[in-house]
């Protein structure tokens, strides 16, 4: 299975619903929380490109950007093939 990490913010409405999405396919993943201040804010940034808003969601190190891009993977099929990788 592949390596799925997720920066949230835990007031975050498209986080959850992010989360719920890869908890309904049965996916592990790795959240890094940036609700109080954390430093990892700037490693995000990053490593989105320049994106500031949560969630930002990578796959196996690939971003794939936030939660209407992981719904539309979803929607596509093509988040199945990521995720087996």
């Amino acid at each position: 299975m592949a390596r799925v990490e997720i920066y949230v913010k835990s007031t975050c409405g498209f986080c959850f619903r992010a989360l719920r999405l890869l908890e309904s396919k049965g996916v592990d993943y790795e959240a890094h929380e940036l609700t109080w201040g954390s430093p990892l804010r700037e490693e995000m940034i990053q490593r989105a490109n320049g994106r500031t808003t949560v969630p930002q969601i990578f796959i196996d190190g690939r971003h794939i950007g936030g939660c209407e891009d992981l719904c539309a993977l979803d929607r596509d099929g093509k988040l199945e093939q990521l995720l087996a990788a």
